[in-house]
């Protein structure tokens, strides 16, 4: 994962879709320093889960990334992590209301909200249910119909960076 992010890094400072700080330019890097094990069982024990093991693995990585582009969410420290029904209950209750969405809306009801806090895309984590096993990943935009799901927070960051190294070649801007 360590090497997803990376390559995310380099195409986001390459393509200059933000401004980035003189130390990320230099480095290449966009992360922050990685979450400690104390902080992952602290934010654990608050939400009652045991996380997923992809998304430990980015936090041992980097504790959140930044947005990087106008079309993905920045990723919050783990601290900062809470049930989406904390953060934007209006959200959850208005996918309620319609009968042909209730998939959806039990979805966002049990979701964790890993990034995107007051922007207009989140990153959730689904947690297991009786229907699954095991841990998704939704991205939930405002201008997007419904979620788009992921079987992992990896595959997410693969697609995104090869979404960047199709930018990279449309924009002629080889390295």
């Amino acid at each position: 994962m360590r090497e997803i992010l990376k390559g995310i890094s380099e195409k986001a400072i390459l393509l200059g879709d933000f401004k980035f700080t003189d130390e990320q330019v230099n480095t290449k890097w966009l992360g922050y320093p990685a979450a400690d094990s104390t902080q992952i069982k602290e934010t654990e024990a608050r939400l009652g889960v045991e996380l997923p093991e992809d998304y430990m693995e980015f936090l041992k990585i980097t504790n959140g990334f930044p947005q990087y582009n106008q079309i993905v969410s920045s990723f919050m420290p783990v601290e900062k992590i809470d049930f989406l029904k904390v953060y934007d209950p209006f959200l959850i209750e208005i996918w309620q209301k319609h009968d042909e969405l209730k998939d959806v809306a039990k979805g966002l009801e049990a979701s964790i909200l890993i990034g995107g806090l007051n922007e207009e895309q989140c990153s959730l984590l689904i947690p297991p249910n009786a229907n699954s096993g095991k841990w998704g990943y939704w991205k939930f935009a405002s201008w997007h119909p419904g979620e788009v799901p992921y079987n992992s927070l990896k595959e997410y960051l693969m697609s995104e960076l090869e979404f960047m190294n199709e930018e990279v070649g449309n924009s002629g801007t080889n390295k």
